[in-house]
C-alpha cells in the first residue's frame, strides 16, 4: 500500500513538473496577437521599402542599438546617398488619439460585437524621435558624422496627427528616403560601407 502511495506521488509530481517545463517552453513560442500584428506590420513595411530602393540603397532590419546605456531596436534602417532613415513600423488597429508632443496616446477598438477596447500605447513620435538621437550618438563614437532622420510608419493609416515624422503609404517612404537633404550632403559609398558595418557589429 505504501508503494502505491509512493508511485502516484512520484507520479504527480512529475506530472506538475512536465507541466512547468511545457509553460516556460511553450511561452517561448506563443506569441501575443500585439507581437503578431507588430510582426506582421513589419513584413508589409518592408516589403514597401523594398519597392522603393534605388541601386546604392541599403536596407537593414531589426538592428539593436546600444549607447551609454540607452538601448533600442530600429525596425528598418535605409542609408543612401542622402542621409541615414530609420522607419518605424506600427500597425495599430482601432483609432488612436494623441498629439505630437504626448509621452503616450489612447488606442480606441470597437470590436465587430459593439464592444470598446481601450488602451494606452507609448506615441511612436517620441520613440522614434529616441531612436533618431541614439543611433546618431552611436555612429558619432564610431566616427560617423551624418544626418539621420526617423519616421513611423502606420500601416493602417490612423496616425492621430499630421507630422513630418508620419508616412503612411509607399509614396510617402519613397519621399522621405530620397529627397536631398536642405545642406544638400552627400552620403559616398565608402562612407555608406562604414555605416553598415557600424550597424552590422
Amino acid at each position: 500500500m505504501f508503494e502505491n502511495v509512493f508511485i502516484i506521488a512520484l507520479f504527480a509530481v512529475l506530472v506538475i513538473i512536465g507541466i512547468i517545463i511545457a509553460v516556460r517552453v511553450g511561452s517561448k513560442y506563443i506569441v501575443s496577437p500585439e507581437k503578431q500584428a507588430g510582426r506582421y506590420g513589419e513584413k508589409v513595411a518592408t516589403a514597401l521599402i523594398k519597392e522603393v530602393l534605388r541601386d546604392g540603397d541599403i536596407l537593414l532590419n531589426n538592428i539593436p542599438v546600444s549607447v551609454d546605456g540607452s538601448r533600442t531596436e530600429l525596425d528598418n534602417v535605409i542609408i543612401n546617398s542622402y542621409g541615414i532613415f530609420i522607419i518605424e513600423v506600427k500597425n495599430y488597429s482601432g483609432k488612436l488619439h494623441g498629439e505630437e508632443d504626448d509621452k503616450e496616446w489612447l488606442k480606441i477598438k470597437i470590436t465587430p460585437g459593439g464592444n470598446t477596447y481601450s488602451k494606452i500605447v507609448k506615441n511612436p513620435i517620441g520613440q522614434v524621435k529616441r531612436q533618431e538621437y541614439i543611433l546618431s550618438k552611436y555612429l558619432k563614437q564610431h566616427g560617423i558624422r551624418e544626418w539621420v532622420k526617423g519616421y513611423v510608419f502606420f500601416i493602417e493609416m490612423n496616425s492621430p496627427v499630421r507630422s513630418d515624422y508620419v508616412l503612411d503609404t509607399r509614396r510617402d517612404i519613397d519621399r522621405a528616403i530620397h529627397t536631398p537633404s536642405v545642406d544638400g550632403a552627400y552620403i559616398d559609398d565608402q562612407t555608406k560601407a562604414r555605416i553598415e558595418y557600424a550597424l552590422r557589429m
